[in-house]
């Protein structure tokens, strides 16, 4: 099993892990969906059900989708849970028939992990309370219910600042740890929902290793035997992978590397291309059709990489017209680039990737700028950034 943990959100997720994710360590099926897809999934990797409470991070339930209206609704209390006035003054009366409602759906699905329910991490400590108390709930469940899966706890920061200075991120850790406590967890997902580490913004060359810095101090108190889970991101997921300070690496499925709060209706995405030799993505457009054939010129001396910027030229049209098959390549070219590593013995993997970033930036250095937006338009600058915290 490779020990990247994909992340199931739909029918199209369901293809791409069947067809390339078959020897994923595990699944993260989010119960919103799971009567849609867990049938369609592969029995051999093991199953993290999420029962998708988080979305409650927005008190305005009219504002849900369709979906997670019709979702969340079958949890008694789930309006209370969503209302800040009730997150600072839970009562356990409202939170345990919440809490125990939820997990009692997750073990329909045959899980082998169940998420333990918890709110978003918010800048001040209102949800303290209801994390802690949602926390001992669960606990309360599993002793009632038998349940002798894997308990997971989420911690979902909602903005930087919660992780980029030392004091907010002391405090946010200790209220994780007392959840984890409190829950009896075997381990910990962490993932900043606002962090798409493909954006190449300046901010991240304080960003990464601050985060980085947040997996190292919960790994200080955390039994090193722990389930812990970064991601979904691109790349960061990769970097703390490889050098070894979380277990598994939670992955996308050639749409969305990032972690998208459930709840909210969104926008249809851009149809992207992974553009191999310079490990990262790019929107499809006619402009990048014409990067490509430039740059295949440019690289008339490399022929290996101008063969591959050639193969995606080649498939240009049909990528451009067919959005699934887009997602497809991108999610093939992220299998093959994650497996390189997994095939590697664990000590070697950081150096590896530091010196398979290092090649695409030099690569990337000698390419004319792509028709991206802000500093992404810079071949190199995302393995630049990935890079410097390889080692």
């Amino acid at each position: 099993m490779t020990d990247y943990i994909p992340f199931i959100n739909s029918q199209g997720d369901c293809e791409i892990a069947a067809s390339l994710y078959s020897d994923a360590a595990v699944y993260r099926i989010s119960l919103e969906s799971a009567e849609r897809n867990c049938s369609k999934l592969p029995s051999g990797p093991k199953r993290w059900i999420d029962a998708a409470v988080d979305g409650l991070n927005q008190k305005d339930v009219t504002k849900f989708s369709k979906s997670y209206t019709d979702h969340i609704s079958r949890f008694p209390g789930y309006e209370q849970i969503a209302d800040p006035a009730f997150q600072a003054a839970p009562k356990a009366t409202v939170v345990f028939p919440f809490v125990s409602g939820a997990l009692d759906q997750c073990t329909k699905y045959d899980a082998d992990w169940v998420s333990v329910p918890q709110l978003p991490i918010l800048s001040d400590a209102s949800r303290n309370r209801i994390n802690k108390m949602m926390a001992e709930a669960a606990l309360q469940w599993k002793q009632q219910s038998g349940f002798t899966g894997k308990f997971i706890l989420p911690a979902i920061f909602t903005n930087q600042r919660q992780i980029n200075k030392k004091t907010e991120r002391t405090k946010k850790l200790n209220s994780i740890l007392s959840c984890y406590q409190a829950s009896i967890a075997d381990g910990v997902w962490m993932v900043d929902s606002t962090l798409n580490d493909q954006d190449a913004s300046d901010t991240f060359n304080k960003r990464f290793p601050e985060l980085v810095k947040l997996h190292e101090e919960l790994n200080e108190q955390i039994a090193d035997d722990a389930i812990t889970i970064a991601g979904p991101y691109w790349g960061l997921n990769l970097v703390m992978w490889t050098r070894g300070i979380v277990r598994y690496a939670a992955v996308g499925l050639g749409t969305s590397y990032r972690y998208n709060i459930p709840g909210a209706i969104l926008q249809p995405g851009k149809t992207r291309v992974a553009l191999g030799p310079l490990r990262r993505w790019a929107s499809v457009s006619p402009e990048l059709k014409k990067w490509l054939s430039e740059t295949i010129k440019t690289l008339s001396a490399d022929p290996a990489n101008a063969a591959e910027f050639g193969a995606i030229e080649k498939e240009f049209s049909h990528l451009q017209q067919f959005k699934k098959h887009a997602n497809l390549q991108i999610a093939k070219f992220y299998r093959e680039w994650f497996r390189k590593f997994a095939a590697l013995p664990p000590p070697g993997r950081a150096l590896a990737l530091y010196h398979d970033l290092s090649s695409s930036y030099v690569l990337a250095k000698g390419l004319k700028e792509l028709p991206e937006d802000g500093t992404a338009r810079r071949p190199e600058r995302i393995q630049q950034q990935l890079m410097m915290n390889c080692l």
